[in-house]
This record gives structure tokens, C-alpha cells and sequence, in this order.
């Protein structure tokens, strides 16, 4: 194990109004005698090492672009680069939007809605064009044209679907299998020309849930057939067959058992990459080490979570339910993870069913104010230093308020979160080998802790 010499130390607290704040960390020394009981302590061990992480970043959709485009064009910059912009910004490097509508557009709409339309001959992404490809292009020159964007599926247009419209449910029909495989190779190629690759596909954006927004409903049967004979087989035929596949799309309760019934199925499974899941629900990170366990080689993504029920304005409760999710489902196997809208406006919308949520940058469209909430703070701390290509490493801690990530980077960097979610300030030994740092955790707050050899 190489020899620690240079350490820095990012803090966020709410007391301090430390917001990605550097500190002037202590100098490495030799761990303290350990005390049973008495000693509290984050364990570093960088020799047993887990699965290496693909990102962190948030989802473009037609609420956070029409957004953006109301605000003064330095601010949208701001945004832009507060997001995107590797040495000032998070540097988000893996993203979400949605194929066709979701509930954050500013109404349901598909590419193809000539009814009986099975050549696809009126597809347009004219409407794209409007606000979300724009700013996808934008975030890509930031970001040096470095994102992996998964794009996902709300529902189908309606004349393919059994209730014959967007919303509220409804399944694909049988006989319009095979032209909505076709579909998403369109809309692959579609934003291809627009310099916009797609990195992967869901197959379908929470198939369990009937919405009163759009949805469509698969069983775990009804997605693993139409992975195994028509979306599969269709994208592997296309010029566009490295795109990955993600099923379940969902949230973690059922994690396991659905992704099970596909991967229990040879034909299936070898399409697919990974599964994907959201935190509503449930947080039973349990089910998300499961599918760990059983499937090393299939990967996990957080693909969508944000703090329902409104825009929560100040609450800083919100970042702090970020941080944990976050900690937990990398320390179970997770290799990225996927905030929903990178941006809404003070309602927390627009939202064409005011399904009103909350976002780590809040827009004033009135004034051009910008409000920074406290999850933008807490995912700073990992997208910021947790880079593609780490992988994570084993991390250990001797409190429960004291929650901890640690990851490895190729040149040997380690990268150490700690977030203490409890009212206590926590002195605590920050252990690597025969090293160490006296460090103290605040009360709410969380810091990273980067080593380098």
C-alpha cells in the first residue's frame, strides 16, 4: 500500500454555510491506539476493491429546458456550468432523458402520432428541437462531448397502446411489438444527427405503475419477451447495436425478483447490460445487493430520484436523503447514479399533471434568480470527485451517524466520503494502513476527503 502525502478536505455543513467549501485539513499521522467502544473511526482498506463507477449526473427534460430558455442567458450559463463544467462545476458525465413525453414535459406528445403509422413514415423529433436538444448540445461542449446519456420511454404513442392513449396506464399492444423496437433505433439515429449519441435505453420508464401522467405497464414476462424477440434483435441488427439495454427502470422493492425473470432467461439476458431502479417506495438497499450478489455481471444504475411533493425550498433534510442513497447504493454494487431534473422553476414544475418536485437548482423565471438547494451541495461531493473509472474500495465505520463511501482512482487517488446526518459534532480517525487523519465531522454535514500518494 503506497504512502499518503497530500490531502484535501471538501466540507459542506448547515451551520457553517460551508457549501463545497475547502479546509485546511490536519497532517497525516499514525492511527491512535484503538479503544473498543471509545474510538470513532472511518477504515479505509484500498486492496479489496468492488466494481468500478460509470458516474453521476441528472436528466434533461422538457421542464428543466423550457426553464432554462426563460432565464437571462448568463444565467443559463450559470446553470450549465454549474452541472457540466469539469473544473468549475459537477462535471455530470452520465445522464437521463426521456423518448417521447413524460410527466415533466409540458404535455404528452409522441414522435410518430399517425394512427396505423407501423413504417414510421411520419417520425419527427421536431418538437425536441424546440428546447431539449438545445440544451443537451449546450451540456455536451461543456462537458467536452464526454456524457452517457440513457433515454427512456414514458409510454409509447397511444394508437400502439391498449387504452389508446399516453396516459394512465394501458400495455403495448402485441401486434405493434416489432414497430416499437424499430422505434427506438429511429429515435437513436434521430439524435445521433443531431450530435447527440444515446449511450443506452431503458425499455420502459416504472412498467409497474399505472399514472394518472404517461405510462404503460409491463409484467416481468411482458419485458423480458419483448427484450429476448424484438428490442434485442433490432437494435443488434442496427448501426447503433453497442447501446445498451436497461430493464426494470423501476424502484428497488421489487428489484430482484423482476430483474430475475429476465435474467433467468439465457436469451434475454444477453441483451441486456443492467437494471435499472429508482428510491420511491422504499429504501431497501438490501434488494439492490441481492442482484449484486446473484449477478456480477450484470450492471446496477440509480436511474431517477427526486424529493417529491413540491419544490422544498431550503430544506435541508433534502440533500442529506441524497447523500445516504447515494453512499448506500454504491456501497451495494451500484455503478452510477442519475438525479431526475437538473433544473424546474419555483413551483417545481412545469409539470403537465402538477406532479410538483423538487430539483438541486431552483429558477425564479420572473427575476432570473437562481436557488441553489442543498442536494446541489451534497452531489457536488461525489460528481465532483468521484470520476469515472474509480472503483470502489472497501470502507468501514465504527458509528452509525458516521456513513461512509470510499472509491480508487486509477493513478492511486482515494476518494472518502463521510456524511453525518445526526444533531452530534463527531471527532473521528480517518484510517488508511498505518495512516491516519484526526478529522471531525459537523453537525448535518458531509466532506470528502481526497488522498493521494
Amino acid at each position: 500500500m503506497p504512502a499518503y502525502s497530500h490531502v484535501r478536505l471538501i466540507l459542506t455543513a448547515r451551520d457553517s454555510g460551508a457549501r463545497l467549501q475547502e479546509q485546511n485539513p490536519p497532517a497525516f499521522g499514525p492511527p491512535p491506539p484503538f479503544k473498543p467502544s471509545r474510538n470513532n473511526a472511518v477504515q479505509i482498506d484500498p486492496a479489496v476493491a468492488y466494481q468500478t463507477i460509470e458516474g453521476f449526473g441528472g436528466a434533461f427534460t422538457e421542464a428543466a429546458a423550457t426553464t432554462l430558455l426563460k432565464l437571462p442567458p448568463e444565467r443559463q450559463e450559470e446553470v450549465l456550468r454549474a452541472y457540466f463544467d469539469p473544473a468549475t462545476g459537477h462535471g455530470y458525465n452520465l445522464c437521463r432523458t426521456h423518448l417521447n413525453s413524460c410527466d415533466f414535459a409540458l404535455g404528452c406528445y409522441a414522435y410518430c402520432e399517425q394512427d396505423g403509422d407501423f413504417d414510421l413514415a411520419t417520425f419527427s423529433i421536431d418538437r425536441d428541437r424546440q428546447a431539449l436538444l438545445p440544451m443537451i448540445q449546450r451540456a455536451l461542449v461543456l462537458a467536452g462531448g464526454d456524457i452517457k446519456l440513457l433515454a427512456s420511454p414514458w409510454s409509447p404513442p397511444a394508437w400502439m397502446k391498449t387504452n389508446n392513449a399516453m396516459k394512465g396506464g394501458g400495455a403495448l399492444r402485441p401486434e405493434c411489438r416489432d414497430v416499437w423496437a424499430r422505434y427506438y433505433v429511429r429515435y437513436i439515429g434521430a439524435y445521433r444527427r443531431e450530435g447527440v449519441p444515446i449511450w443506452a435505453l431503458s425499455v420502459q420508464n416504472e412498467p409497474a405503475a399505472v399514472q394518472r401522467w404517461d405510462s404503460c405497464v409491463y409484467s416481468a414476462e411482458e419485458e423480458r419477451d419483448f427484450v429476448r424477440d424484438h428490442l434485442g434483435p433490432t437494435l443488434a441488427a442496427s448501426d447503433y447495436a453497442a447501446t445498451k439495454i436497461v430493464i426494470w427502470d423501476h424502484n428497488r422493492d421489487d428489484l430482484y425478483d423482476r430483474a430475475k425473470v429476465v435474467y433467468d432467461d439465457p436469451a434475454a439476458a444477453h441483451y441486456v447490460w443492467g437494471t435499472g431502479f429508482h428510491w420511491y417506495v422504499s429504501d431497501r438497499f438490501d434488494n439492490v445487493q441481492r442482484h449484486y450478489d446473484a449477478w456480477p455481471d450484470k450492471k446496477l444504475l440509480f436511474t431517477e430520484g427526486c424529493q417529491e411533493g413540491g419544490p422544498h425550498l431550503g430544506e435541508w433534510t433534502v440533500g442529506e436523503r441524497y447523500a445516504r442513497s447515494i453512499i448506500q447504493d454504491l456501497n451495494h454494487g451500484t455503478v452510477g447514479w442519475i438525479d431526475w431534473n437538473l433544473l424546474l422553476d419555483t413551483r417545481g414544475g412545469p409539470n403537465h399533471v402538477d406532479n410538483f418536485c423538487s430539483a438541486p437548482i431552483l429558477a425564479d423565471v420572473a427575476t432570473g434568480e437562481l436557488h441553489y438547494q442543498s442536494s446541489y451541495p451534497y452531489l457536488g461531493h461525489f460528481a465532483r470527485f468521484i470520476r469515472p473509472g474509480a472503483v470502489r474500495i472497501l470502507s468501514a465505520s465504527t458509528r452509525d451517524e458516521l456513513e461512509t463511501l470510499a472509491c480508487r482512482h486509477p493513478d492511486g487517488t482515494l476518494v472518502v466520503v463521510v456524511l453525518n446526518r445526526s444533531e452530534l459534532a463527531l471527532p473521528f480517525s480517518l484510517r488508511v494502513g498505518d495512516q491516519a487523519l484526526a478529522l471531525s465531522a459537523p453537525p448535518r454535514s458531509i466532506q470528502t476527503a481526497i488522498l493521494s500518494p
